[in-house]
Formats: structure tokens, C-alpha cells, sequence
């Protein structure tokens, strides 16, 4: 599944038997990005002011008062179910005076949060990862031309009595491309090195 992220903040807004829900979302590339969102938009007039962010494997959520399970978690929940990463969202409600029950507070929470992402701005979130290269002086222009046509950028480049050794980063779908024509342009004595855990980036 080809995961996203948003363009930029949203809100949207939803009553249910009188108490209020405003669901505010926004882009987060780092837990600190999430926690300032979260503090930047909770109300002090509101009862609860309840959260989840996701951020590669990492992700957390609070229920701020609600019982356990029916707030945090299903706005957790609507960020997974939409295919979202970096991504923060926020629901604020207003005790309308009628208890809405544990059910009735995980669909309202959780309602407002997928309906405040489904009309927010999506981009396509691309995985990058980096790799180096170890290759002879002769290969150093059949490497380079690889990079462009892999959609590859070049980070830093070193040489040593061996040759040249490039460090890369590239999209995750090119890593399998990229490999085999590397391979190809070299006959197999360019070397691909140091696959790390992926990153994101847009």
C-alpha cells in the first residue's frame, strides 16, 4: 500500500447528541513536530483534548480523561485505516450534557478524526533509502549515469587506490532496479554497500 501524508493542516467538525467534537489534523516529521501540534491546538475551555500521531513504526495516542480505549486508539485507527504516515490529529470535544457510552465516544472520536483526514490534502509519501557503491576508476562513468535514470541523489563521494565509493540515497521501488543495473553496467564488480532501515521523505 503506497503510504501518505498531508499537504498541510486540516479541521473539520462534528456534533453528536450535543457534545462537540473538532477534529484539527497537520503533517509531522518528528515526535517533537507532534507534540508542539498537540499543545498548539488543545483547548483549556474544552473537556478533553484527545490525540494519536503515527511516524514511520513509532506512534502514541492519549486519552486525556476519556475511559481507556475510546478516544486515543480510534483516532489512532482512522490514521492507519486511511493509509497515513507523519501525521498528527487532535480531537477536541465539549460535554454536550448526554453520555455518549464507550461506543458512542470511539465513533464519535474516531468519525471525526478519519472525516477531518478524508477531505485534508494528501501527498504521496515516498520511502528513500541509503546505499553506497564501491566501484574501479573505469566504472565511474557508467555509475553516474545509472543515478539519474534511477532517481538516485548523490550525498557525498570519496576515493581511494580501489576506486570510487558513492554514497546514495534513492526511492526504495529503484533499490531492486538500480541493483540489477548496476550489476549490468558493470559486470558484477561494482559492489552495492550499507543498505540502512528505510526513511521517508516526500
Amino acid at each position: 500500500m503506497t503510504l501518505e501524508t498531508l499537504t498541510g493542516p486540516a479541521d473539520f467538525e462534528l456534533e453528536v447528541r450535543r457534545s462537540r467534537h473538532l477534529a484539527r489534523a497537520a503533517p509531522a516529521d518528528s515526535e517533537d513536530q507532534a507534540q508542539a501540534f498537540i499543545e498548539a491546538v488543545s483547548e483549556a475551555s474544552a473537556n478533553h483534548n484527545c490525540w494519536a500521531w503515527r511516524i514511520g513504526q513509532a506512534y502514541r495516542f492519549g486519552d486525556d480523561g476519556e475511559p481507556a480505549g475510546t478516544a486515543g486508539r480510534p483516532i489512532l485507527a482512522a490514521i492507519e485505516g486511511q493509509g497515513l504516515d507523519r501525521v498528527v490529529v487532535v480531537v477536541t470535544r465539549w460535554f454536550g450534557g448526554i453520555k455518549l457510552g464507550a461506543g458512542g465516544l470511539a465513533r464519535a472520536y474516531g468519525g471525526a478524526a478519519a472525516e477531518c483526514l478524508r477531505t485534508a490534502g494528501r501527498r504521496v509519501l515516498v520511502v528513500l533509502r541509503r546505499v553506497e557503491v564501491e566501484a574501479g576508476f573505469a566504472l565511474s562513468g557508467p555509475v553516474h549515469a545509472l543515478l539519474e535514470a534511477h532517481g538516485a541523489r548523490k550525498l557525498g563521494e570519496s576515493f581511494d587506490s580501489r576506486g570510487v565509493r558513492l554514497s546514495l540515497e534513492l526511492p526504495e521501488a529503484q533499490l531492486d532496479p538500480f541493483a540489477r543495473a548496476l550489476r549490468d553496467a558493470s559486470r558484477g564488480q561494482a559492489r552495492l554497500l550499507g543498505l540502512d532501515r528505510p526513511g521517508r521523505d516526500a
